[in-house]
């Protein structure tokens, strides 16, 4: 019998976040952390994982992250779940060396072989990293979701984070945008997982292109634009750097079919979260590019602030082979409004 994994849960991928505004609801009312010297990084400024100096010029990058099934054949949906959570590393500009599984999964609904082939998507996604997937954990539960917690190493002189973008700073995103519009497509069952192939190969994509980009200096910024869109991810880097940002809308990349499902409003449930969470914080959107610039996004490309003074060199930097570089816009000086489409 075919499994359509989708069909096991409310949510696709990174489409089940909480949404921001909702997010930081329930953590300012968590209290105050003990915050140790050491830590570099912590969730100050939303970033995209915790960093722990080892005092010896070594950083440890600590993230997780997990999601309900975005695609329905089980190893695709392991491959990508992995991929999603290994980009927080690179994210940093780290190198990822180990991982523990998440799984949940109702055991009375589907079969032990789909969670072997989970699992085994995962594996294979993270030999091809060079990370070891050392184990654990699993629950029963009513919906399926998988990830993983990783940890990475980066040289501290490496670090990236998404707070320190500058005036002037460059915009560029390593994937097309669209694959919250495809899944709801596919959970609708309006697409095959055959007609989203090109977006199931991005999202299997690793980003590794972070750890290059960690080595220069002239890339000031780095995150990866996941469940909150691309303006929830850029918003935030605005936000940390004190600045505001522009983006040429018909610059930005969108996968095949988006388009096309967007005229007809076909479009993932957290969209419109995402949109009443920072719309305050945005002018120049319309129709279509509220739909795609808001799309949450499961494994979604880097978004990199790059010193316009040294554009060219982002192009020598030896990236892995295809990688893409879609320059979308550039960071301006604080404005009433975080972020300008145009």
């Amino acid at each position: 019998m075919e499994i359509k994994l989708t069909q096991y849960s409310h949510g696709s991928g990174c489409g089940c976040k909480v949404a921001p505004s909702v997010l930081e609801e329930i953590l300012k009312g968590t209290g105050s952390s003990f915050i140790s010297p050491n830590l570099l990084v912590g969730n100050e400024t939303k970033d995209d994982a915790a960093v722990y100096d080892m005092g010896n010029g070594n950083a440890l990058i600590s993230t997780v992250d997990f999601f309900t099934p975005i695609v329905n054949d089980p190893f695709s949906y392991g491959k990508i779940a992995a991929a999603n959570a290994l980009s927080d590393v690179y994210a940093m500009g780290g190198k990822p060396f180990m991982a523990i599984a998440i799984l949940g999964f109702p055991v009375e609904k589907l079969s032990a072989e789909v969670a072997q082939q989970i699992i085994a998507g995962a594996k294979e996604v993270c030999a091809q990293a060079g990370v070891s997937l050392a184990g654990g954990h699993t629950i029963d539960s009513p919906e399926p979701f998988f990830g993983l917690s990783v940890n990475g190493f980066v040289e501290v002189k490496n670090l990236k984070r998404n707070s320190t973008a500058q005036v002037g700073d460059l915009l560029y995103l390593t994937k097309p945008l669209g694959t919250g519009v495809l899944a709801t497509a596919v959970k609708r069952g309006l697409l095959t997982d055959e007609e989203i192939k090109h977006a199931v190969d991005f999202m299997c994509t690793l980003n590794t292109p972070g750890e290059a980009l960690g080595k220069f200096d002239f890339v000031h910024a780095l995150t990866d634009v996941t469940g909150f869109g691309l303006l929830g991810h850029l918003g935030e880097m605005c936000a940390g750097a004190g600045v505001s940002a522009e983006i040429e809308y018909a610059q930005v990349p969108l996968m095949d079919r988006v388009k096309e499902l967007s005229a007809k409003f076909i479009y993932a449930d957290n969209t419109m979260r995402n949109w009443k969470s920072y719309e305050s914080q945005v002018q120049g959107i319309g129709g279509e590019s509220l739909l795609t610039l808001c799309d949450p996004q499961t494994s979604g490309g880097l978004l990199i602030a790059v010193d316009p003074e040294h554009e060219q060199e982002l192009f020598k930097i030896s990236l892995p082979q295809n990688t893409s570089l879609f320059k979308i816009g550039k960071i301006i000086a604080k404005q009433e409004k975080q972020i300008f489409v145009v």
